[in-house]
Parts: structure tokens; sequence; C-alpha cells
């Protein structure tokens, strides 16, 4: 089967290093121009090997990266966010 979305809730949290790689390349491969993958992770190298990373901050979107770093996604986690005067 080919589906149109993939939904992927924290898939590497209780995996050894060796098979959380194996299941990121998994995801990886069913992303294609036809099929999405959209994962939920605290994993900051899982996320950095998205196309597009969504930081949530008190049920918000805090940030948005297209093709980030591990160091990118991090800064974007620990930056506090700006309130509005």
């Amino acid at each position: 089967m080919r589906p149109d979305v993939v939904f992927a809730d924290e898939p590497t949290g209780a995996l050894d290093t060796e098979a959380g790689a194996q299941v990121l390349d998994l995801l990886r491969t069913a992303a294609t121009d036809d099929s999405s993958v959209v994962m939920v992770t605290h994993d900051l190298q899982a996320a950095a090997r998205a196309d597009r990373v969504l930081v949530l901050r008190d049920g918000a979107i805090h940030r948005e990266l297209h093709r980030p770093s591990a160091d990118e996604v991090f800064e974007a986690v620990t930056t506090p966010a700006t309130r509005a005067v």
C-alpha cells in the first residue's frame, strides 16, 4: 500500500540507535512527492532529518524550519517565545 499520509508518534522513542536509524530511513523512503510523513518527536536528530519542522509551544506554532540541522532545531526549541507588548 502507498498511503497519502503516514503518521508516526515518537517512532524512535523506545529503540536503540541502530534500530531508530532504520525506522527513520524507512520513514524517509515513505516521504515522496505523492506521500507525506507527519512525525511527532522530541529527538532533535530525528527532527533534523525532516524537510519541514514545526516547533510547537503551548499549542501554537512557535517556529517553522526548512531542512534544519539538529543545532537549528535545538535553537528553535530553546529560544524563548517573544511576547507582544
